[in-house]
């Protein structure tokens, strides 16, 4: 499951090269190893079901098994072909590492509220396997219905709840070869999503955008105040008064209860002018954004600044129909100063200043072509809204909202790093 950016796509073709270099020394048939962001110009593939239709026709018939992979996941090819045995190829077969809800979770639209528990879905970091039969089954009914949701939320979750179809098809089946922490046995294992390309970008290559209004600066705004501000080289927090005591800066554009477009460009037009730092990244984020600026800093080192890049928690709207992809705001919005230029040149505006923004971006830059990145280490939602053994959540960059949590309580535990590298 590769992705377009230059850095994801050098460590696709690193692992792709890996797998048929066992599969060499193996000396057996050599697996077609496909990169997911190759397969066709369509951005949406990455959710997965877009793609099962092209799969189907080239593969479908030649091969026995699908198995899915992160660019991150390592693999021992034969330990993976000795799984696959035990199962029965004729047979519709789903495998994966389970992981489950403790609790009823808002970003699966809190399915089995009454047992959270007992529905299944796949761990990506740990590898999953369609078999061939089952594969063929949904790429063609992915062509002759509709989707329940218009929306990809979390699509591990969604394609589990889609092959389960209400009872109708397989649930998925726990390999405990399929690992992410390294143990015997294990067929895969994952490294990380959080990888080390060097030292961190410095503070001053980020200017931090903070999305704010008047009714929130004595209820979020200290909470800024009191975690991840001091992270900051350079911070503003734009809203619709200006107010001295924080400081606020007014864009002019009035607050509005959703959406939020208008102050969103207008931070883009902020960003490129004169009045503003050279900085290489904006990351705009939420006034009940949690997020950790160290993490972040090292992660964007993984990435050119040159380049039109955006990041963040990726989205999807009608992905199956052609749609868009998107990084969902709640949990920080990060665009290189190329991307934030491509987007205010190339005539990207809102229909209504109350338009959903980070929405209206992901269209944007599609039509743009510049890839939307995912980083599965932005989260939209609070850390009891995802399943807990995921390896995501120990190196997470953000998190969202502070209903029913001590927000500064989830900063510390989940965000704070109690031994910082002496370079951060």
């Amino acid at each position: 499951c590769s992705q377009r950016n230059s850095y994801h796509a050098r460590r696709g073709v690193q692992r792709k090269v890996e797998i048929l270099q066992q599969a060499a020394e193996l000396g057996q048939r050599v697996p077609v190893v496909l990169l997911l962001h190759e397969l066709s110009d369509y951005e949406g593939n990455w959710s997965i079901l877009p793609a099962l239709p092209h799969l189907s026709a080239a593969y479908g018939h030649s091969a026995s098994w699908f198995f899915f992979i992160e660019e991150e996941t390592r693999v021992i090819l034969a330990a993976v072909l000795q799984v696959l045995h035990r199962y029965e190829r004729q047979e519709e077969w789903f495998l994966g590492k389970r992981l489950h809800d403790n609790d009823a979770s808002i970003i699966h639209h809190y399915a089995f509220s009454e047992d959270p528990t007992s529905f299944g879905y796949p761990d990506p970091a740990a590898g999953w396997a369609l078999s061939a039969l089952l594969l063929r089954r949904l790429a063609e009914r992915i062509q002759h219905e509709h989707l329940k949701s218009d929306f990809t939320i979390d699509w591990k979750h969604e394609i589990a709840l889609y092959i389960w179809e209400e009872g109708n098809g397989p649930k998925l089946t726990a390999v405990p070869e399929f690992c992410t922490e390294p143990r015997d046995n294990c067929a895969t294992t994952f490294t990380t999503y959080l990888p080390d390309c060097g030292d961190p970008v410095s503070k001053e290559d980020i200017f931090v955008a903070v999305k704010t209004c008047q009714r929130f600066h004595t209820e979020r705004v200290p909470v800024v105040k009191a975690t991840w501000e001091k992270d900051a080289g350079y911070l503003e927090y734009y809203s619709d008064v200006s107010d001295a005591s924080i400081p606020t800066v007014s864009l002019g554009v009035a607050n509005t209860d959703r959406g939020h477009c208008g102050k969103t460009f207008a931070i883009l037009k902020q960003f490129l002018s004169k009045t503003a730092p050279e900085a290489d990244w904006l990351l705009i984020v939420d006034d009940d954004t949690l997020i950790s600026l160290p993490r972040l800093r090292r992660l964007l080192r993984c990435y050119d600044p040159r380049e039109a890049v955006s990041l963040g928690e990726k989205y999807g709207y009608s992905l199956v129909r052609n749609g868009y992809s998107y990084t969902t705001g709640g949990g920080g919005m990060v665009l290189s100063r190329v991307a934030v230029s491509r987007l205010v040149s190339g005539g990207c505006s809102c229909y209504s200043d109350d338009a959903p923004d980070d929405m209206v971006l992901g269209r944007c830059l599609t039509s743009l072509r510049v890839p939307i990145t995912h980083s599965p280490l932005f989260h939209q939602a609070r850390p009891e809204d995802y399943s807990e053994t995921l390896i995501s959540l120990r190196e997470a960059i953000s998190f969202h909202k502070h209903w029913n949590i001590d927000p500064v309580a989830v900063y510390k535990h989940w965000l704070q790093d109690t031994h910082p590298r002496e370079e951060l």
